[in-house]
């Protein structure tokens, strides 16, 4: 869900913004099903997705919710990381704006949509036209999306609780943005996000 952070750091790697957004809408091996860019942007997403499931700081912010949101934290983490990069984007990306940025990813994906599974489709309908990703700056959005998620996947009914959760450690959740997507972004500069030597190192950066 953290559509912002997945498309920044496919920039900064130099690799396909479709692929890298695509990439939760494609199962198994993607190898065949696209054109060799795209599958190198699915592989990067999913190898980003690895290394944030398993980073330390990724574990600590979990821990911050209480145990019955506590399934759900690493969706809800998903949004709320894309919260504080649209909310402080002109600090960590000094190329684009956020709205240069965004027409940008739009006009890279929008014209190959035809070719793209039908639910990803359906997500491009809302998610360039309402502004999402700029939106996600303001928290009355992302507690509207964290409600729309749990309201059409009753499974994910926690989802909307979680919200509380980054009310009451919101300053927490934020200090701990800035020690890890700096981090990432650097691994991503230096095309290091596919190596194999990458360790979840503990960050020294800040704002």
């Amino acid at each position: 869900m953290n559509f912002l952070a997945h498309l920044h750091l496919a920039a900064l790697s130099e690799s396909s913004l479709l692929g890298n957004l695509i990439a939760d809408f494609v199962r198994g091996s993607p190898k065949g099903l696209f054109s060799p860019d795209i599958v190198e942007g699915i592989r990067l997403h999913r190898r980003i997705d690895s290394l944030t499931d398993s980073h330390p700081l990724v574990t600590e912010a979990c821990t911050l919710f209480r145990s019955e949101y506590r399934r759900v934290a690493p969706i809800t983490l998903d949004i709320i990381w894309d919260h504080f990069l649209s909310l402080h984007w002109d600090k960590l990306e000094k190329n684009y704006s956020l709205p240069e940025f965004v027409h940008l990813a739009r006009s890279q994906i929008e014209p190959h949509l035809s070719f793209t599974p039908e639910k990803f489709q359906e997500l491009n309908k809302y998610l360039w036209s309402e502004n999402l990703l700029i939106r996600y700056a303001d928290m009355s959005c992302i507690a509207n999306v964290l409600k729309g998620m749990a309201h059409r996947r009753p499974k994910l009914s926690a989802l909307a609780g979680s919200y509380q959760d980054i009310e009451m450690h919101y300053l927490d959740f934020e200090a701990l943005f800035w020690k890890f997507y700096p981090h990432m972004m650097a691994l991503a500069t230096n095309k290091r996000l596919l190596g194999q030597d990458i360790s979840p190192e503990p960050c020294t950066f800040s704002k």
